[in-house]
């Protein structure tokens, strides 16, 4: 799952991680201004054979679904971002993503990025 995605390719996986699962033409119909129905399909099938993506067939129909957990694909795209831009490095990219000046970071905030240091202290144990 190491091929980057194009614009239309994101958007077909927004949609498809968002309903669960998919033909071809509800993806065609929930994409704004899409492309048209040939189109559609060979997106899916390039997805599909990036590994992005899997079907199954029912009543004569390709049902599309998301080959992969939103919660893995997510670990795995910040896991890329963090090598491509921070060396690797989860502290430089918390840092990157704090405001200059951390008095702009709500209190709230503040809280619950402790909470989650105190996650991964506790599940490092």
């Amino acid at each position: 799952m190491e091929h980057e995605l194009s614009r239309r390719e994101r958007q077909i996986m927004d949609i498809l991680y968002r309903d669960g699962k998919a033909t071809a033409a509800e993806v065609q119909a929930a994409i704004p201004d899409g492309p048209g129905y040939s189109a559609v399909r060979a997106l899916l099938r390039i997805l599909e054979e990036k590994g992005h993506i899997r079907h199954e067939e029912k009543g004569g129909k390709y049902i599309y679904a998301p080959a992969v957990s939103r919660d893995r694909a997510k670990r795995s795209a910040m896991q890329k971002l963090i090598d491509t831009f921070f060396e690797g490095s989860v502290e430089k990219a918390v840092v990157a993503f704090l405001p200059a000046g951390s008095a702009k970071v709500s209190e709230e905030a503040l809280q619950k990025l402790e909470k989650f240091v105190e996650q991964a202290r506790k599940e490092k144990k």
